[in-house]
């Protein structure tokens, strides 16, 4: 998590004035959840974050940055921000799994790709900090949760990835904007702002995953 992104959301343009007691609790309950985050305090990964971020009163107009997510938040407890060097790029390699995954959970293979093109550069041991691992960059609780053993496994991380988003997909009503904002910034946060929460780093994500699935399906007919 970037103490840097916290600023930018505590500090929206669009945030009332503070009164100094006010300002110092607000700095309190920020630093709280900042050394919750970078010891591991969180079980459920950078979305539950985002939406303490947004609970203890806070603005986010720039960035609830996914976990670094999604969540990411990535919410999922998952997200972007990873250490993706060493992957293959294209993801070719992982072409078999991607569509096995899709067609075992009724997903789009496109999207599905396009996602681990953004989450992890196909890195399959990238790494955030906030510990998200793996291709689709799953949070530890989020992993347990979805019976992912080894998330840096590739076929695992890939089947729990697309379980994730799946399930997404059928809480908002298979929006693939809003199910990949969910897994970047949490559902809590889409449900919140009754759409694509209004954090840049979560409508980048979102464009850019769309953006590589089409980029995927044209290669891919």
């Amino acid at each position: 998590m970037s103490v840097t992104a916290i600023d930018q959301a505590a500090a929206g343009a669009s945030a009332p004035a503070l009164g100094p007691q006010t300002a110092i609790a607000r700095i309190a309950e920020l630093q709280q959840l900042i050394t919750q985050v970078r010891c591991g305090g969180s079980s459920n990964g950078g979305a539950s974050f985002a939406d303490a971020l947004a609970g203890a009163g806070a603005q986010p107009t720039a960035s609830a940055a996914a976990y670094g997510t999604p969540a990411a938040f990535g919410t999922t407890g998952v997200g972007t921000n990873v250490a993706a060097a060493g992957g293959s790029g294209d993801g070719a390699q992982y072409d078999d799994l991607v569509q096995a995954a899709a067609q075992r959970y009724g997903l789009d293979p496109a999207l599905l790709h396009g996602l681990i093109q953004q989450e992890s550069g196909f890195n399959p041991n990238a790494g955030s900090p906030a510990g998200a691992q793996g291709l689709c960059q799953l949070m530890p609780g989020t992993a347990a949760s979805l019976g992912v053993t080894d998330p840096l496994d590739p076929a695992q991380s890939i089947d729990g990835g697309a379980r994730y988003l799946k399930a997404q997909l059928d809480a908002f009503g298979g929006d693939p904007s809003l199910a990949l904002a969910a897994y970047n910034a949490g559902p809590g946060a889409v449900r919140r702002f009754d759409g694509v929460p209004p954090y840049a780093e979560t409508q980048a994500y979102v464009q850019k995953v769309l953006g590589y699935a089409n980029a995927y399906r044209s290669t891919h007919p």
